[in-house]
């Protein structure tokens, strides 16, 4: 049965979305069956997994709000499966406050597809509300994207009481599976003190590898492509190919 692992950080532009999508892409790579459900709706792990928003017969939303069978929604791609977003996912979170269960939607339809899968990623919006919650119901465990800047760790003491709040009340096997660090620049003092801070506040959790700072990464979603396909010997598909090995051998 697949593991379901939510990625999520309330602060935007951290590399969640860049993250859910080289990941999906990696671990596809590396043999493993793959779901990137798109959870953000923005969309833009659909488009960078070179899906065209508008050409998706079924969305997360027709599969969350409408009720519409999971294995219907589901696109395939050579990178991974993807559940593609919609811009109606935006107003969702209106929708759900009256539907029964509400936090448990999203859940009760991934549910069906973890047979078909070894990995199921969600990529989360940039916020800690009812879609999140939803995620965070989903999953068995979180990966936490963490850009290696000023305020790298403002706004995760949010992120955990939420965490917290949702073992506690909804979903008690909820767990951290790893904490990632992003935009890492080896050449400053900085980066590696924001790493060390990182590690200090999450001990064991923290994948060896990290994420550099890479023009190839940042160009790769503007031609609808993972790092992987992009440029496969860039340093930041190289790091995601390093990060994937990690997650196999956790298991």
């Amino acid at each position: 049965m697949g593991k379901i692992i939510a990625v999520v950080n309330q602060k935007g532009g951290v590399g969640k979305t860049t993250s859910a999508v080289n990941l999906t892409a990696a671990l596809t790579a590396s043999g493993a069956k793959v779901l990137l459900c798109d959870f953000d709706p923005q969309a833009n792990a659909t488009s960078g997994l070179g899906v065209e928003k508008k050409s998706a017969l079924h969305s997360v939303y027709d599969m969350v709000i409408g009720g519409v069978a999971p294995e219907k929604c589901v696109v395939h791609t050579r990178f991974g499966d993807v559940i593609p977003s919609a811009a109606s996912l935006a107003g969702a979170s209106v929708e759900l406050i009256s539907l029964e269960k509400r936090e448990f939607r999203l859940k009760a339809q991934l549910d069906k597809l973890r047979y078909a899968y070894d990995y199921i990623l969600i990529d989360c919006p940039p916020s800690l509300e009812l879609l999140t919650l939803n995620a965070l119901c989903a999953a068995d465990s979180i990966l936490i994207p963490v850009q290696c800047e000023y305020y790298a760790l403002e706004g995760l003491s949010d992120l955990m009481t939420t965490l917290r709040a949702v073992k506690r009340s909804l979903n008690p096997k909820l767990d951290i599976f790893g904490v990632l660090l992003t935009m890492f620049d080896g050449r400053t003092n900085f980066s590696n003190q924001v790493a060390q801070e990182v590690r200090r506040h999450f001990p064991g959790k923290v994948f060896a590898a990290v994420i550099p700072r890479n023009v190839r990464l940042a160009e790769a979603p503007s031609h609808g492509l993972p790092i992987l396909a992009y440029d496969r010997s860039s340093r930041g598909a190289v790091a995601y190919l390093a990060v994937a090995e990690e997650i196999r051998r956790k298991g």
